[in-house]
């Protein structure tokens, strides 16, 4: 897939907190479909379709043993969104660093406390 359209699929697919909390289950470790739904109070059909959607944008695959196919999460597309914000830290570093300085202004100095108590 294409680095923009595989940042895209990837981030839909993430812009659900349901999906969102099956790729945190599954960074634990490779989960059957049932026990991805455990937590959900929605049908199976549902958390299959989440599951789906998942797969589609390629943050999960499902393996295969007999009649077991357990789901694991691809960090592959996770590190391509890693890169692309990465290449935005330096403008996140630059305003914290800003407000950090701001906020430090407000915070009164020894010297003013005391000018403050004469």
């Amino acid at each position: 897939m294409e680095t923009s359209a595989s940042l895209d699929a990837a981030f839909a697919a993430l812009a659900h907190p349901t999906r969102r909390a099956i790729l945190a289950r599954l960074a634990q470790g490779e989960a059957t479909v049932n026990e991805l739904a455990a937590p959900f109070a929605m049908s199976l059909p549902a958390i299959s379709k989440h599951i789906r959607v998942l797969e589609t944008a390629n943050l999960i695959s499902r393996g295969r043993r007999a009649q077991y196919r357990p789901c694991q999460i691809n960090a592959a597309p996770l590190a391509e969104i890693a890169a692309w914000t990465d290449a935005y830290r330096h403008i996140w570093d630059a305003r914290f660093d800003a407000m950090d300085a701001a906020l430090k202004d407000m915070i009164p100095t020894e010297e003013e406390d005391d000018d403050r108590m004469d």
